[in-house]
C-alpha cells in the first residue's frame, strides 16, 4: 500500500514517521527547511513512546510521486484550499484521501474537490509538534481515527488502521466517523481556546477554580450546538472531556497557542469561529466561544514575515 502524507507536521510527523518506522511506503509532501532537513538527515521524533531516526522519501512535487493508494491530508485547515489542486497528481482512480484537519467540513470539501468516491474523513488526537525543522516533538496521546462517510470497512482503511496497530499507535476504524469528527471538535476548540486566550498550556488553566469554570461553560456551549445538529453525543460526554484534560501533562498546549506565540496565522476561524456560526444558524448561545473570537480575532493573519 504506497501511502502520502502531505504537511508532514505535528500530526503528519509523528504517525507518518512511526508508519515509515515500520517499513511502510510513505512518501512525505513538505516544503521548505522541514524538507531540506528530511531529505539530508531523516526525520527525528522525540516521544515518550520512543525517540527515532527515520530516513524518510521527502519531496516537494506530488507529480513525482504520482497516484498512491491513501493520502493523509495534514497540512493546517488554512492551508487547504491552496493545498488541494496542487495534490491532484496523487490522486487515481483507487486513491483515498484521508483529512485530518480542524472543523467539520472536509469530507465536503474533499468531496467537492476530487468526488465522493475518494472522500474518507479522519481525525487525531494527538499532542505534538515541529519544534525545528525535520524534527517532531511528541509529548501525548497517540490516536488516529478513520472512516467512511457512510460507516463502511474500506479495506483500504482497514489496512491503515492494521498498519498503524503494529507501528505502535492508537489507529482505530470507525463505523461513525461524522459523530468522532463532532466530538473531537467539541473539544478541541475549547482547549485550542482556552490556552490561546489565556497564553499558557493546560496545567495552570485546570488549576485555577475560574478559568476551570469558564473552560466547564465552553464545553457545554460547544455539545449544545453539535446537539442541536443532530449530532449524537455520548451521554457522559462531558464527563469525557474532563478526564482527557485532566490526564493531559501540565505543558500540553495546543498548537494555535504555539501559532499565536510565532506570530503565524490561526485555524480560528474553523474552531470557535465556526462553533459561534454553527451556533447562530441553530439558534444557540455561545458567549464563552464569542469571547474567544473576539480576543483571539486580531491575531487570526498572523504577523508580516512569520
Amino acid at each position: 500500500m504506497q501511502l502520502a502524507i502531505v504537511g508532514p507536521g505535528g500530526v503528519g510527523g509523528y504517525f507518518g514517521g512511526r508508519l515509515a518506522e515500520a517499513g511502510n511506503d510513505v512518501t512525505f509532501l513538505a516544503r521548505g527547511a522541514h524538507l531540506a532537513a528530511m531529505q539530508a538527515n531523516g526525520l527525528r521524533i522525540e516521544s515518550p513512546a520512543g525517540a527515532a531516526r527515520i530516513r524518510v522519501r521527502a519531496t516537494d512535487d506530488p507529480a513525482a510521486v504520482g497516484p498512491v493508494d491513501l493520502v493523509l491530508l495534514t497540512v493546517k485547515r488554512y492551508d487547504v484550499e491552496a493545498t488541494l489542486p496542487q495534490i491532484r497528481p496523487l490522486v487515481g482512480p483507487q486513491t483515498l484521501v484521508v483529512p485530518f484537519q480542524n472543523g467539520v467540513d472536509m469530507i465536503a470539501e474533499l468531496t467537492t474537490a476530487f468526488g465522493a468516491a475518494h472522500a474518507a474523513g479522519g481525525t487525531a488526537h494527538i499532542t505534538a509538534a515541529v519544534v525545528e525543522p525535520g524534527v517532531i516533538r511528541h509529548t501525548a496521546l497517540d490516536r488516529l481515527i478513520v472512516g467512511m462517510p457512510d460507516g463502511a470497512e474500506d479495506p483500504r482503511l482497514v489496512w491503515l488502521r492494521n498498519a498503524g496497530r503494529a507501528a505502535g499507535f492508537d489507529a482505530v476504524l470507525s463505523p461513525r466517523i461524522a459523530v468522532e469528527i463532532w466530538m473531537k471538535f467539541t473539544r478541541l476548540t475549547v482547549f485550542s481556546g482556552m490556552t490561546a486566550i489565556c497564553r499558557t498550556s493546560i496545567g495552570p488553566i485546570r488549576r485555577d477554580p475560574a478559568l476551570r469554570r469558564l473552560m466547564a461553560d465552553a464545553w457545554r456551549e460547544s455539545m449544545a450546538v453539535a446537539q442541536a445538529h443532530g449530532i449524537a453525543l455520548p451521554s457522559d460526554m462531558f464527563d469525557q472531556m474532563q478526564s482527557t484534560i485532566d490526564q493531559l501533562p501540565d505543558e500540553a498546549r495546543s498548537s494555535m497557542l504555539g501559532d499565536l506565540e510565532r506570530g503565524r496565522r490561526l485555524e480560528l476561524p474553523w474552531l470557535s469561529g465556526a462553533m459561534v456560526r454553527l451556533a447562530e444558524a441553530v439558534g444557540v448561545d455561545v458567549p464563552t466561544h464569542r469571547l474567544f473570537v473576539a480576543l483571539l480575532g486580531p491575531h487570526v493573519r498572523g504577523r508580516a514575515g512569520a
